[in-house]
């Protein structure tokens, strides 16, 4: 991870189905490098039990929405189950101007744009074992009525077609093995050459002045 105010930090994608265990995930992550930030989004959904206006997301009105994909202040924003989400890019912005990487948990559309806009991201996409195993996994949760799990199993099989898009694919079927992936993607992705070769130029400048 990288904490260089001289140039924007990375920007990570994380995606999953609704039940893959990604929260969780994030959460490590966000515990195990404290230059990481996560860049809470707008929606205009309510919040559920439990979530906190500006820790989860910030909870805004539709107009509100419409109004700033109008004025596209969002980085990235998509429609999910009739809601809209959306990423401010003066937030990121100003992350980055801290010195900190960003890690956006967003769906697959979001994650497009995203590509679209910024093809240095790292997007990483985290597929269930199986749909079985992510039914019993929101069936567990206890915060869904059937008819939403149904609905959410069957979006779940749109996102899993375009993760082959993604530069990275864990399967969360043992949470520590696919925590210790994610973290070894967290440390390599910085490393990369297309990354190398700005953060070094200085020093290769030298070196191979000698």
């Amino acid at each position: 991870m990288s904490n260089n105010p001289d140039r924007d930090g990375e920007l990570y994608v994380i995606a999953a189905p609704s039940g893959a265990g990604k929260t969780s995930l994030i959460n490590s992550a966000l515990e195990e490098f404290p230059s990481l930030a996560f860049s809470v989004s707008d929606t205009t959904r309510a919040a559920r039990r439990g979530e906190v206006d500006g820790v989860h997301y910030h909870f805004i009105e539709p107009a509100t929405f419409t109004e700033r994909v109008a004025q596209g202040r969002y980085l990235e924003h998509a429609e999910v189950f009739g809601h809209g989400y959306g990423t401010d890019r003066a937030r990121v912005r100003q992350l980055w101007g801290k010195g900190c990487d960003v890690l956006l948990e967003i769906d697959v559309q979001g994650a497009a744009q995203v590509r679209q806009s910024h093809p240095q991201a790292c997007l990483i996409f985290i597929l269930p074992p199986s749909l079985e195993a992510l039914r019993a996994r929101l069936v567990a949760r206890g915060t869904d009525q059937p008819d939403v799990i149904a609905r959410r199993l069957g979006e779940a099989r749109h996102e899993i077609s375009a993760c082959l898009e993604f530069d990275w694919i864990l399967v969360n079927d043992q949470f520590n093995h696919a925590r210790q992936q994610l973290m070894s993607i967290l440390r390599a992705w910085p490393l990369r050459r297309e990354r190398q070769k700005i953060v070094q130029r200085s020093r290769l400048a030298d070196l191979l002045s000698s």
